[in-house]
């Protein structure tokens, strides 16, 4: 299984970046999870989008789906589209068919999304599978309903686990336990002092992946503008092993 960075940045892209996507491929499955601003650009740098099996979906906040627009118009419009009926799965969370269609309504066709993918609302509880690739979640603290995405591929038992947005979270070190990959979130760099949390400071990252057990931490939704040297070695310290801030076009095997 091999997950390839598409974008990591928070809510505004780095400089040449995207936000937040991440291919995961295993044998002739194609899945991306998310698909922010910037995203589907790079995504065509990297696969035919076409090939793409299925879309998962975190939480419904712009940097991570804004860029299932210019996806759906591709589906549709694009020079091949007839010779390509099928539809790509769309996942996503419970709500989501009449917040696109409020959306995109603003300024064309309210099923844009829903007519471009096959879309499929689920619940934290819920099992996905897409060929191989087995998909569950847990919901984690964020500014309105989030899921990090844990996946396992059936041939290999390797395990790549998302947090997606989240401030400090004893269920996400549950359902990261023993992963191979933890894409981790380090957005900020001191914990927020008033109102709820909703992010990671790289050293909350670090220590969130020590306890999960996680063989590997990348560090992700970390803006271009900070030290990168800096975050790494306040996550490594707290991990306790070497940790990256992931880049545009990271490849990484499990």
């Amino acid at each position: 299984m091999r997950v390839t960075v598409l974008g990591k940045s928070p809510s505004w892209e780095d400089a040449g970046g995207a936000c937040s996507g991440y291919l995961v491929r295993d044998g002739d499955t194609t899945l991306l999870v998310d698909c922010g601003n910037g995203v589907f650009s790079r995504l065509r740098e990297t696969v035919d989008y076409f090939d793409v099996d299925a879309v998962v979906i975190s939480h419904l906040h712009a940097d991570h789906f804004l860029d299932l627009v210019p996806f759906s118009y591709a589906l549709t419009y694009s020079p091949r589209a007839r010779d390509h009926p099928t539809r790509p799965v769309l996942h996503v969370p419970p709500g989501s068919a009449e917040f696109f269609r409020r959306i995109v309504g603003s300024w064309g066709s309210e099923t844009l999304i829903e007519d471009a993918f096959e879309l499929r609302e689920y619940e934290t509880e819920d099992r996905i599978e897409v060929g191989p690739l087995g998909i569950r979640f847990t919901e984690v603290p964020h500014f309105g309903p989030t899921r990090a995405i844990d996946i396992a591929s059936s041939p290999s038992g390797s395990r790549i686990t998302y947090g997606a947005d989240h401030g400090p979270s004893d269920a996400l070190v549950e359902l990261a336990a023993d992963t191979d990959l933890l894409l981790i979130e380090a957005s900020i760099t001191e914990p927020e002092r008033e109102g709820p949390r909703g992010h990671l400071t790289p050293a909350e990252a670090g220590d969130h992946g020590r306890r999960a057990g996680a063989k590997r931490l990348v560090l992700v939704h970390v803006t271009d503008e900070l030290d990168t040297k800096r975050v790494e070695r306040e996550a490594a310290a707290a991990f306790g092993s070497e940790v990256r801030v992931a880049r545009t076009g990271d490849d990484y095997d499990v």
